[in-house]
């Protein structure tokens, strides 16, 4: 096996170890925190769910780093989970694994099904490897070196080409003095397209543009690469693109994101300018 087919295997055997973790508490009585503000919060469960995550990777690449939603340092002691190196970016030397065990934790924490285990293996700061597990609806999608596919079906962006019909997702978080930015984007989205849908789950969005639910998404506010990374490989896979608000390709460390069909990415990126008030 080679080392991408490897951690591919590994990536999507981890999504599910944390995937499973996270199931076994769903709907059920846990403790909620809060973190930057009231509407930011992780659970005992994504802390549960990401120790999984960690130690599945450990068994088979214990020396590899870690970024993580939740710091590692909290995760305690737990078979190959203690020990785990954590970085606070993505690496542009060496092996990583990219992992948010909960994506939708608001989802979650109020008993929705939209939420996901994301697992990203990258190698010199480039994705190898994703696999993003959304236990409750019983989906896995999964990327690597040869192909993307959901449950083993292979992904295909939408074929629409008519904006009028495409539905389209705002995606990021705006504080309350920052609503009138998710407002202007909202109404860019519905002038353009034919739908605006807000699904509470980054890397579910992203699974979405890929598996042609979607037509396209934009995010206009800074980003985790733990919300994106994996969801960005698969939509990439399935001959969609990603971009910037300047349409150049995106990256981690990218200030906004564009995602699409294909078809009208500039209307897209149109949308995201305007509602920065570039338009």
């Amino acid at each position: 096996m080679t080392d991408a087919h490897h951690r591919a295997a590994v990536a999507e055997r981890a999504a599910r170890a944390g995937g499973v973790v996270a199931r076994e508490g769903f709907r059920g009585s846990f403790s909620v925190e809060s973190k930057a503000n009231k509407n930011d919060l992780v659970t005992e469960l994504d802390r549960d769910a990401q120790r999984q995550v960690v130690a599945t990777v450990r068994a088979e690449f214990p020396t590899d780093a870690f970024l993580c939603e939740e710091p590692v340092t909290t995760l305690g002691a737990g078979e190959n989970a203690e020990g785990a190196t954590e970085v606070d970016d993505v690496p542009e030397r060496g092996p990583a694994w990219i992992v948010d065990p909960i994506d939708g934790t608001a989802n979650y924490v109020r008993g929705m099904r939209l939420w996901a285990t994301s697992v990203s293996a990258v190698v010199d700061g480039e994705p190898v490897a994703s696999a993003t597990y959304a236990p409750s609806q019983g989906d896995l999608y999964a990327v690597g070196p040869e192909s993307a596919t959901r449950d083993g079906t292979e992904l295909a962006v939408s074929d629409r080409t008519d904006p009028e019909t495409f539905a389209v997702a705002p995606v990021g978080w705006w504080d309350r003095d920052e609503r009138g930015e998710f407002g202007s984007l909202c109404t860019a989205i519905a002038e353009r397209f034919g739908d605006v849908r807000r699904l509470g789950s980054f890397q579910l969005t992203l699974a979405h543009v890929a598996d042609g639910a979607l037509e396209g998404l934009i995010c206009t506010r800074p980003m985790n690469p733990w919300d994106t990374v994996a969801g960005v490989q698969l939509v990439r896979r399935a001959g969609g693109t990603v971009t910037d608000l300047d349409g150049e390709p995106w990256s981690h460390d990218s200030a906004a994101m564009v995602a699409s069909n294909g078809e009208a990415h500039d209307a897209l990126v149109a949308a995201g300018n305007e509602a920065l008030g570039g338009e």
